[in-house]
């Protein structure tokens, strides 16, 4: 029996079609049922530190007890009297026992000036002491030396505190020059040469001398005023 051309084309697309249906069962069946693998966790593929092992909880430190401060005792060879210098000044002066402080001077040689009157209506409040240019400036007493100053009026100047207590400054003012190796700081003994005489700051050209000045400090931080008191007499007295 022959087929007219409709039924041949129906089928041809039923084999077709039967075709496909078997391909896709046996695809799904083969592949696409199949479970999946699992992948590897990340945390597996992280290399572990070891975990420290926990410090031991330490002791307690030891309480030490404070040690008791030492009593400060008086310096040695120091007198009563300069152990308490801003008490009694006649005192206080007397055991620094002053030397004068130019060399070669003589007590006799020495003249009062601590009261004449000087430029813008100013007192001396402080003797000079004339003699040649370059002579030798001796420390009065032991004393450490505070401030190497260069000023206008006083020129090239040094402050020494007294060393019973430090409440007596001394005060070098004109000078030519320092001993070599003077210092802020220098601990400086009766008679030691710590400078020279000049004639520098608002002295008259020529006219070379030391201008040398005592006062009294309440507070050796601010050695630089003081109630002042007139060498003269003390320097007279001078051995």
């Amino acid at each position: 029996m022959a087929l007219g051309p409709r039924t041949r084309v129906l089928l041809i697309a039923a084999l077709l079609f039967g075709s496909v249906a078997a391909l896709v069962w046996y695809l799904s069946y083969h592949y696409w049922s199949q479970p999946a693998t699992p992948l590897r966790p990340p945390a597996q593929d992280v290399e572990r530190l070891p975990t420290p092992a926990a410090s031991p909880t330490p002791a307690a430190s030891p309480q030490m007890s404070p040690s008791p401060s030492p009593t400060p005792e008086p310096s040695p060879g120091a007198t009563p009297q300069a152990q308490s210098l801003s008490g009694d000044p006649a005192a206080a002066l007397a055991s620094m026992r002053l030397l004068i402080p130019v060399e070669g001077v003589k007590p006799g040689q020495l003249q009062d000036t601590f009261n004449d009157a000087r430029s813008e209506g100013r007192v001396h409040d402080a003797i000079d002491i004339i003699a040649p240019r370059g002579t030798p400036v001796l420390a009065a007493t032991d004393g450490r030396v505070v401030k190497l100053f260069n000023s206008a009026k006083g020129g090239i100047t040094f402050y020494q505190l007294a060393a019973a207590d430090e409440h007596y400054v001394l005060y070098y003012a004109h000078l030519e020059r320092y001993a070599e190796g003077l210092s802020e700081g220098h601990v400086a003994r009766r008679g030691e040469t710590l400078a020279y005489v000049g004639d520098t700051g608002n002295a008259a050209p020529g006219n070379t001398h030391l201008h040398f000045q005592i006062y009294r400090v309440a507070d050796p931080k601010h050695f630089w005023t003081g109630e002042n008191i007139n060498p003269y007499p003390l320097l007279r007295a001078a051995q």
